[in-house]
């Protein structure tokens, strides 16, 4: 069985009837005879037979009626005029038609429910694809290009009620047809005898004629015998016609070729809402069934064995020209010495030249015709002068009755010349990669730039009518395969014009690709489509294609990943990214056009939707697809602002009720709960809720060390009538301003559980009870995160709860959002582990109590805080008791890393004490264990209510940038209650006062073991300070200057250059102590112990100071020895943490002490004499002395014992970290203790006419360790192959060259190794080798393990030291 073909590859038939058959139609209410005719088409089960004579049944045989006179008329209009006419005709059925189309549609998917998408999915017809088949499919005009619309058969019809029939008939026959030259006039004619009920004719003289016309014109001739009753009986509905291009409406009605009736499609009953045409005919059953069976003998008796017959002669013909094969010919001209043919050659244009070729005739035309067809790409026939080719109506005929072996070898015959053949033979051939090809290369054929823009209307035409026949044509599971992409020809078929027609191939495209499921690329083109569309100004088929679009990119493909991967990532396998402003970009222009449309609700919810802000996923070279072409700006939030803001106003002045009824909800969140906060009095608004946690912890950790018992209430309750503040964090992630208007907050009253009998479905009350303050208007910029205060106050003690903020979002829309945040991830049981599963929300709490006690402290200066670097600022609090109850005592609990120190007296200016001395001697602690909080001196006796106090402080900072000072204060009633605390924050910065680098160097002179050299600059552009004094403070070495400074005074950027001589000083206490303290602890803990809660002994520091005037601060002062050990303790603490990772935090001050006895810091005490500041800075870093590596052993030990740690080092790599952090530690520093060092710059004079001399040079041996002494050999021995820098003499030594000896630890000695000179000149100093050996000491209550070390010190080969030997001449 042969497949259905499209309709408009039918065979065309054309009509002629007499005028008086026109008349007799008319006068029974019936349209013209080609309507009639059309109205039994198809025809049922119709069967033709192939070439070798095997038959093939048609369950559906179509054919196409139309009159011969319009036909000849439209062959006279311009091809590209008509064309032109053609779309536009199309486009304004499309338009008037399609908003009853997309109302069904929508109305039909909404009628489906859940499944509506799926549904529509599914389909592969809609409406608007329907009608612009029909209207392609209609086109019955003959066409240069193919002739499938040339006509098969003229039926000349005429009635026996002429006067004449005979003579009608015969005029009909002689009628001469006004085709064109280029149409095919091989034609069937058929003779038709209508035969009425009222004629003037018997039926005997009917068939008298109708035998007389057979015998002269021939057996194709046909008697219909018609009853055509009057008055006409009911219509009886028929077949829709096809709807046909009007006449042009320049035809000139008096031309008597024009046609004289309405054309086929004009007398259709047509209902603008709807896609169909009623068509409907006034026909007696009887005569319906005489017109069906002339139809059907026409084509079984007629028509087909007419198209049979010429298949057969052309089909010789075709098949005598390809009996012997080409190779055959061109062997005969190789072998027999014929010349070849000569290549066409191209013309300058770049196509070859066309060529005429004659074809056979073909039976029952006029004879051959001269056919002028291209040689190049073009690939169809063109009738350029003539009919087309036998060849190719060879393979139009096989095609219409089915003998596709046949065409598919003409057609591919025809392909493989040039002549067209690629369009017909998708629908002919098996679906295969190469119908692709075929498709491609027949698109191209039609205009050689298919992508251009302004292509003309007939090559657009011409690949719509390709398009819609493979639509047509092959079936919709062949076209879509994977190997076809069908739905590309479409698109291909498109090109780049914007005219409605094209647009509907797009959106037939994206149909076909949304069942592959080719979702993305099924949205583009709906996009594209829209976009069409709407230049056409079609806007229901825009906006639907516009939401289809959208729902396409909003729908997921299945991910198939494992659940796991989504629990790992934190997101749901729901979630979509990356594709948020390709959305926006169809959801702006679909709400523009529901606006323009009046559907202001479905404007404004898309509006609103499309402030979704920033995409989560994005790439740079995301690009928007905007109903106009342009990329998705930065600023185009604002464009949608603007949009929402005159939508919105104009729905509420046209219709407010509809307005209120409406639910709108911002798509974003403005207000960041998780970084909101209540702000309590003296907090700021950079206070963190962790700081006051750590202080709480620390006060909880004194008081039970205390050997307290009581507890403290939780920080963070207010009083009555006290006001406090929410800390609203707003964030906008919008590029585009937006205001807020009347921005408060929703407070809740927490109350108990509600009983069963209360109604929980009732909405939550505010707290009447809660004055809360009301921003009238808050303008946020693009991108802007901020944070605005919001006051209340509770007028009666309870729990509140801060549940939403309320706003008017851009003074318009109303919003009420929450202001809770989820809650953390629950891992405790097994189940929470295996499935996602979160705490209850987190929601904002404020307790609100009775105001008994309640405390109030604040800085009675309160102006903007700014310090310099290092600055010690007095301070004052004011402390007063506002509650009802007395107050006896009060503690102050400061921050680890806060140095600030009370004062005793309230009246007295706290400051340093001045010192008398140059070096002073005090005693430390030695410990990192945090300050415990301090008592605030209440002069004796209670607080009572209203009463206050001042309390002097003084407050060091060092630390760079802008910080918070936390204070925690703790009080209570009497001994026994119970503690209550309040806190005060104060925000500060401190800026860059002064660069400090320093270095150490060993010491050249016997005067002192080391130098240290500092820089100081003054990093500031407008202060000026004055360097008061600069203090060491050390365990085992002070310090004195070597020069005197020149002036102490440091304007902006100038710079001072100080260098001290450092001694070992071994009279204090605790060095050794502390050195066995850390042997201990870090030997313990590398064994796999875990250290005791034992601090590290005192030590006694020696405070050297170093100023030519009287401003000292004594060491041995409170306030100086306090805030100096705060400072220690922040850097030790630091310091430990960066080079000791692996130990934990809470072992630091059970392991570590405060100093190191090798270390030395400096204080650089300064003042502004012009602004009245005073302050200090610490420079530390340099540790001096020989280290003699006391950690190996136990490093070693840890390296080859196998410990087990079970607390804090489970692995093996973190045990490998703290053993690394150990001996890279200062504890186990190593160096050479001894240092050589040598005269250098001596110069000697000698009369060198009395012979050479020996002088003496001296070398300084140093012992740098301050514990063990030092075994060492020199030895002299100059390297002959190094050469002495410059122009130096090489040394030449005589004497003892060796020397051996001892030297005590902090010692040095003095060698005079004799230099041997021969002449006067420049020696170099070097050539010498210095070897050391040091045994550590034993000691058996520390378990020390003995060792030796040695080591080696050469002299540089460029050594610059030297010795000038001058000649002494003596006089005469």
């Amino acid at each position: 069985m042969a497949p259905t073909i499209p309709t408009s590859l039918s065979p065309h038939i054309v009509v002629l009837t007499s005028p008086d058959l026109e008349h007799i139609l008319k006068q029974a209410s019936l349209p013209s005879l080609p309507h009639i005719l059309q109205s039994f088409s198809p025809l049922p089960q119709v069967t033709t037979r192939t070439t070798s004579l095997s038959s093939i049944p048609h369950t559906s045989f179509a054919l196409r009626f139309s009159e011969i006179t319009q036909v000849e008329e439209a062959c006279r209009e311009d091809e590209d005029d008509r064309a032109g006419r053609m779309v536009d005709w199309m486009s304004e059925r499309i338009g008037r038609r399609c908003a009853g189309w997309v109302e069904g549609v929508e109305r039909d998917e909404n009628s489906g429910g859940g499944s509506s998408s799926s549904s529509t999915r599914d389909a592969v017809r809609t409406p608007w694809w329907d009608e612009l088949r029909r209207c392609v499919e209609g086109d019955y005009v003959p066409s240069r290009v193919e002739g499938w619309n040339h006509p098969m058969a003229v039926i000349l019809a005429v009635s026996t009620s002429s006067p004449n029939p005979l003579q009608a008939i015969t005029a009909l026959h002689a009628r001469n047809n006004h085709f064109p030259p280029w149409v095919d006039t091989n034609y069937l004619k058929y003779t038709l005898i209508i035969h009425t009920q009222d004629s003037p004719l018997s039926d005997e003289e009917a068939t008298a004629l109708y035998n007389a016309i057979k015998k002269q014109y021939g057996l194709h001739s046909y008697l219909l015998s018609l009853a055509l009753p009057s008055p006409p009986p009911a219509p009886v509905p028929v077949p829709a016609l096809l709807p046909r291009l009007p006449a042009h409406p320049e035809t000139d009605s008096t031309n008597p070729l024009s046609p004289n009736v309405p054309l086929a499609g004009g007398s259709e009953n047509v209902n603008v809402n709807s896609a169909t045409v009623l068509n409907t005919l006034c026909m007696a059953e009887n005569d319906i069934q005489q017109t069906a069976r002339f139809a059907r003998e026409f084509v079984v008796m007629s028509l087909v064995p007419w198209m049979e017959k010429c298949v057969l002669e052309w089909n010789e013909n075709f098949s005598s020209t390809r009996r012997l094969p080409s190779r055959l010919f061109s062997s005969t001209r190789r072998l027999f010495g014929s010349p070849s043919t000569t290549p066409v050659a191209l013309t300058p244009s770049g196509t070859p030249p066309t060529r005429t070729v004659t074809l056979p005739p073909m039976n029952g035309g006029a004879g051959g015709f001269g056919s002028v067809l291209p040689g190049g790409a073009g690939g169809n026939w063109t009738g350029g002068g003539g009919p087309p080719s036998q060849q190719r109506r060879l393979a139009e005929f096989a095609t219409i009755l089915g003998d596709f072996k046949l065409a598919v070898m003409v057609w591919e015959a025809l392909r493989k010349e040039s002549k067209g053949g690629s369009d017909i033979l998708p629908l002919l051939l098996s679906p295969s990669p190469l119908l692709k090809q075929h498709a491609h290369a027949s698109l191209i054929s039609i205009h050689p730039s298919m992508t251009m823009m302004d292509l003309p209307p007939a090559a657009q035409l011409r690949a719509m009518v390709y398009a819609v026949r493979w639509e047509a044509g092959i079936k919709t599971q062949d076209l879509v395969r994977e190997d076809v992409e069908g739905e590309r020809w479409l698109v291909w078929a498109a090109s780049n014009a914007e005219e409605a027609p094209s647009a509907l191939l797009l959106a037939q495209a994206a149909l076909l690709s949304s069942r592959k499921p080719a979702w993305r690329r099924a949205a583009l083109w709906y996009t594209l489509a829209a976009n069409r569309l709407e230049k056409c100004g079609i806007k229901p088929l825009t906006m639907y294609f516009l939401k289809k679009a959208r729902e396409l990119y909003t729908s997921q493909p299945a991910k198939e990943l494992s659940p796991s991967f989504w629990q790992s990532e934190g997101k749901s396998s729901s979630d979509a990214e990356g594709l948020e402003d390709i959305i926006s970009g169809l959801e702006h222009p679909l709400g523009r056009l529901l606006y323009t449309t009046g559907d202001l609700s479905g404007a404004v919810k898309l509006f609103l939707g499309l402030l979704r802000g920033s995409a989560t996923f994005s790439t740079l070279n995301t690009l928007s697809l905007i109903a106009d072409g342009t990329p998705r700006t930065a600023g185009s939030d604002k464009l949608y602002l603007d949009d929402f803001r005159v939508a919105f106003s104009y729905w509420k002045s046209t219709d407010p009720k509809s307005l209120a009824s409406t639910p709108l909800e911002l798509p974003i969140k403005l207000c960041v709960g998780k970084q909101s906060r209540p702000r309590y009095p003296g907090d700021t608004l950079s206070a963190e809720t962790d700081m006051w946690t750590e202080r709480q912890e620390d006060w909880s950790s004194f008081w039970k060390e205390q050997g307290g018992k009581e507890g403290v209430d939780v920080g963070g309750r207010m009083s009555v009538d006290e006001l406090f503040w929410v800390d609203l964090t707003l964030h906008n992630p919008l590029d585009a301003e937006i205001t807020l208007s009347d921005l408060t907050l929703f407070v809740e009253e927490v109350s108990s559980p509600p009983s069963s009998t209360s109604s929980t479905s009732s909405s939550p009350k505010p707290a009447a009870f809660v004055q809360i303050e009301t921003l009238k208007e808050v303008l946020i910029r693009p991108k802007e995160t901020t944070t605005l205060p919001i006051s209340m106050k509770s007028s009666k003690p309870s729990t509140l709860c801060i549940t939403h903020a309320l706003y008017t979002f851009l003074g318009l829309l109303p919003i009420k959002e929450s202001l809770s945040y989820k809650g953390a991830r629950l891992h405790s049981t097994p189940i929470q582990r295996r499935s996602r599963t979160y705490a209850p929300d987190v929601k904002m709490q404020v307790e609100v109590v009775p105001n008994d006690w309640r405390l109030s402290v604040s800085f009675v200066e309160d102006e903007r805080l700014v310090m310099m670097q290092g600055e010690m600022r007095n301070m004052r609090l004011w402390v007063s008791n506002n509650g009802i109850r007395d107050v006896g005592e009060v503690w102050m609990v400061v921050g680890r890393e806060d140095e600030v120190w009370i004062g005793e007296d309230e009246g007295d200016e706290v400051g340093l004490e001045p010192s008398t001395t140059h070096m002073e001697v005090i005693k430390s602690s030695n410990t990192l264990k945090t300050s415990p909080p301090r008592r605030i001196p209440l002069g004796g006796s209670n607080l009572r209510p209203g009463e206050g106090r001042e309390v002097p402080i003084i407050f060091h900072a060092e630390n760079l940038g802008e910080h918070d000072l936390c204070l925690l204060f703790v009080f209570r009633e009497d001994q026994t209650g119970q503690f209550h605390s309040t806190r005060l924050l104060r925000s500060y910065e401190v800026q860059e006062l002064c660069e400090t680098t320093i270095k150490s160097t060993p010491s050249q002179s016997p005067d002192h073991a080391y130098a240290v050299d500092m820089d100081i600059t003054n990093s500031s552009t407008t202060t000026s300070i004055n360097i008061v004094d600069v203090v060491s403070l050390s365990a085992q070495w002070s310090c004195r200057a070597l020069f005197d400074r020149h002036s102490d005074v440091l304007t902006p950027s100038q710079s001072s250059r100080l260098v001290f001589a450092a001694n070992p000083w071994l009279k204090g206490q605790g060095c050794q102590e502390t050195s066995e303290f850390v042997y201990t602890k870090l030997g313990n803990f590398l064994r796999g112990g875990v250290p005791d809660h034992s601090l590290p002994p005192p030590i006694d520091l020696v405070c050297c100071h170093i100023a030519k005037n009287s401003k000292r601060s004594s060491a041995s002062g409170a306030a100086f020895k306090d805030l100096t050990e705060m400072s220690r303790r922040n850097y030790a603490s630091r310091h430990l943490v960066q080079n000791h990772p692996s130990i934990p935090l809470h072992f630091h001050a059970n392991t570590f002490p405060l100093y190191h006895p090798s270390a030395v810091d400096f204080m650089i005490f300064w003042e502004d004499t012009s602004q009245n500041r005073f302050g200090h800075i610490n420079v530390r870093g340099i540790t001096l002395g020989a280290g003699h590596a006391a950690l190996d052993g136990l490093i070693d030990e840890s390296e080859s014992a196998k410990y087990k740690r079970s607390m804090y080092a489970e692995t093996r790599k973190e045990n490998l970290e703290i053993v690394e952090s150990v001996r890279n530690s200062e504890w186990n520093a190593e160096m050479n203790p001894l240092v050589l060092s040598v005269k250098d710059g001596q110069s000697k004079e000698h009369n060198f006419a009395s012979g050479a001399c020996q002088i003496p040079v001296e070398f300084m041996i140093r012992n740098h360790s301050l514990s063990l002494p030092a075994r060492y050999t020199l030895k002299l021995q100059p390297d002959s192959s190094s050469r002495p820098p410059r122009d130096f003499q090489p040394p030449s030594y005589s004497g003892r060259l060796t020397f051996r000896g001892t030297i005590h630890p902090s010692q040095h000695i003095l060698v005079y190794p004799k230099l041997w000179v021969s002449r006067p000149g420049i020696y170099s100093l070097s050539g010498w080798s210095l070897k050391t050996e040091i045994s550590t000491q034993i000691n058996p209550a520390l378990d020390l393990i003995s060792s030796t070390r040695r080591y080696i010190q050469e002299s540089e080969p460029n050594d610059p030291t030297y010795m000038l030997v001058c000649n002494a001449k003596v006089s005469q």
